[in-house]
């Protein structure tokens, strides 16, 4: 009977409850998502009885969607991993909260009204994030929310840095600085620094692209994700990178503020969020606990007494030991070694950086061979243009010749012609003299003159001869002057034979064609090159990596004189009326040689032992 009642059951008789269901928008640091969640799903299952009258009690199954499912949907859309940073913040009233993992969406005290508003952000922050972030979305994530708390001026950063900050976001953008691409203004749009810092110069925004790009252009051949790593590296040495400030008070009554972050706890004095008074190391605490607006401190060393502080509101103290406990362990996961999870992801890194260093490698040489191939085609057409010019020139130079070989070819025969005529005179007046010798003239006078018109006559013949011989001299050097010309028009015409029979230009061999994506090796001028990831790539890499790291501690004195040469540079135009506090506080830091790393600082605070350190607390 029960095998009978339950074939007679189908999907048909399962009924269900219309789910309530909200829109959820989650805000990132570059887009927004919305998902439709189901508030609460009630199935009701009909269970069949055995005695066959009808239908039993509804078997009930409920599922609530709660704070976990939502942050792993936003998660799995990201395609993010290290999920372990982040969280959903919301805000209620003047203070944030972050959503709880165990709790249902809407039973937490946020608006009611759709959509339900979350901003995905970063929670926790690495105390290296070269070593610690190895996603590249994770890296992308908190360089979006570094750079944005940076500009919003909720992390102080002084302006030489800020350049250099901005400079490293425009690679990050941009790419690869070009001047006939990235022309004067370009970066008239962005946003790049930090207001406090343009009002404090007399500068204009053409002078702050000037030394944006400056550095800028001294980025090339990073990648996007390589740069926003050097923005991070930087960025994590300043002052309040990574605290979440709050306003506490002592036993005493002393308003502090109270730092949290990945190394510690700190105190600051209320004016100065830059340089703590004392800090409490991660592993120097044993347990942290509230009660109502009370907060208690017991450190590691059950000798040294709890200190305690108060808060404004309850809601504080529990963020507070949220941030707390979520810093203490992912303190301590640091200093173990990594889960297999972690280990993973950092082979899968390692394996991507090396392919996409190769495939940038590729690309850099394909590029560079084409780059050489158009400046082989422009100078073959320089080449070109400047032969066709020599043969233009030649041609002309021809023409030039000929005529210039017709006028003296002509200037000669008319100057043959003219001695020709000459000569004939000449023998004429030889004639006329033989003439007059012999006539004879009878009388003195007849013979005086005579004799004067003879001697004129002999002038005359000799003055002729003169002219006869310097003619015929000329007419020889013309005649030499046209055998040259010929000579010069035999030249030219063998110049223009040698240029129209010369080829234009050598042929050019192709661009080998892109490899393809799933190729591991390659040739080129006939060396073969093979990468094995596991092996022989992995073992260059980390060779490469360690150089990188001599290279950049040798480049980090040269990037702080760079910082201070730029300092310099500006100090003039620094409006002092417009200095900030943090702006004071910075210099004066400065000025006493507080230019040490922040981890450095951290040290120093806390070589004094934790029992001091509690005491000088209780007597702020």
């Amino acid at each position: 009977m029960a095998g009978a009642i339950a074939s007679r059951m189908s999907f048909s008789s399962l009924k269900r409850k219309q789910p309530k269901t909200f829109t959820v928008r989650i805000v990132t640091m570059d887009a927004e998502m919305e998902f439709n969640c189901e508030e609460d799903v009630e199935l009701v299952f009909p269970a069949a009885r055995l005695d066959g009258r009808g239908e039993g009690l509804a078997a009930v199954a409920q599922m609530k969607w709660k704070g976990k499912d939502l942050f792993d949907l936003v998660c799995r859309t990201l395609g993010l991993r290290e999920t372990w940073f982040f969280g959903l913040q919301y805000t209620i009233k003047d203070t944030v909260a972050w959503l709880k993992t165990d709790k249902k969406v809407l039973d937490h005290d946020v608006s009611k009204e759709e959509p339900v508003t979350f901003h995905f952000l970063a929670k926790f922050y690495p105390e290296n994030a070269e070593e610690e972030l190895v996603q590249e979305i994770t890296q992308h994530l908190f360089f979006l929310q570094v750079k944005k708390q940076i500009l919003d001026e909720k992390i102080y950063c002084p302006p030489e840095a800020s350049v250099l900050l901005a400079s490293y976001a425009v690679q990050a953008k941009y790419g690869d600085y070009d001047p006939s691409v990235h022309k004067r203004g370009f970066l008239a749009q962005e946003e790049l620094l930090p207001k406090r810092v343009i009002n404090l110069y007399q500068m204009t925004p053409e002078m702050w692209e000037e030394r944006i790009t400056a550095w800028y252009a001294e980025h090339r051949g990073r990648a996007r994700d390589e740069a926003e790593m050097e923005y991070l590296k930087i960025a994590q040495d300043l002052e309040m990178y990574g605290v979440n400030y709050f306003a506490i008070r002592n036993k005493k009554g002393t308003e502090l503020l109270l730092g949290v972050d990945a190394l510690g706890l700190h105190i600051y004095d209320p004016e100065n969020r830059l340089t703590p008074k004392i800090s409490f190391p991660w592993n120097e605490i044993r347990n942290i606990s509230y009660s109502d607006k009370e907060f208690t401190i017991k450190p590691l060393d059950k000798k040294i007494d709890v200190f305690k502080f108060n808060s404004s509101k309850l809601r504080v103290n529990k963020l507070i030991l949220q941030l707390c406990i979520g810093n203490h362990d992912l303190f301590m996961r640091r200093r173990k070694a990594d889960s297999l999870e972690v280990q993973q992801m950092k082979a899968q890194a390692r394996e991507e950086k090396a392919r996409k260093q190769m495939e940038r490698q590729r690309l850099a040489r394909e590029k560079q061979m084409r780059e050489e191939a158009e400046r082989t085609r422009d100078e073959l057409e320089r080449r070109l243009l400047q032969m066709k010019e020599e043969a233009t020139m030649a041609n002309e130079a021809l023409m030039r010749s000929e005529e210039t070989a017709d006028l003296l070819a002509e200037k000669a025969q008319i100057t043959e012609e003219e001695a020709k005529l000459l000569a004939q005179k000449a023998a004429e007046a030889e004639q006329e003299m033989q003439r007059i010798k012999a006539t004879a003239i009878r009388t003195e006078e007849e013979k005086r003159v005579m004799e004067q018109k003879v001697l004129e006559a002999e002038v005359l013949a000799l003055k002729m001869a003169e002219e006869s011989e310097r003619r015929a001299k000329e007419a020889d050097q013309l005649k030499q002057d046209l055998q040259e010309a010929r000579e010069a028009e035999r030249r030219a015409k063998q110049k223009l034979l040698e240029i129209t029979t010369k080829p234009t230009y050598p042929p050019i061999n192709p661009l080998p064609a892109p490899l393809p994506p799933d190729m591991s090796s390659f040739n080129l001028i006939g060396d073969s090159l093979s990468f094995d990831f596991k092996d022989t790539d992995m073992k260059r890499l980390s060779m490469e990596i360690e150089k990188e790291k001599v290279e950049y501690m040798e480049k980090s004195k040269h990037l702080q004189e760079q910082l201070n040469e730029l300092k310099t540079e500006i100090e003039a135009l620094k409006l002092k009326e417009r200095e900030t506090a943090l702006d004071i506080l910075h210099n004066e830091n400065a000025d006493r040689g507080g230019t040490s790393s922040k981890h450095n600082t951290i040290k120093k605070l806390t070589l004094q032992s934790a029992k001091s350190r509690v005491a000088f607390f209780e007597e702020l």
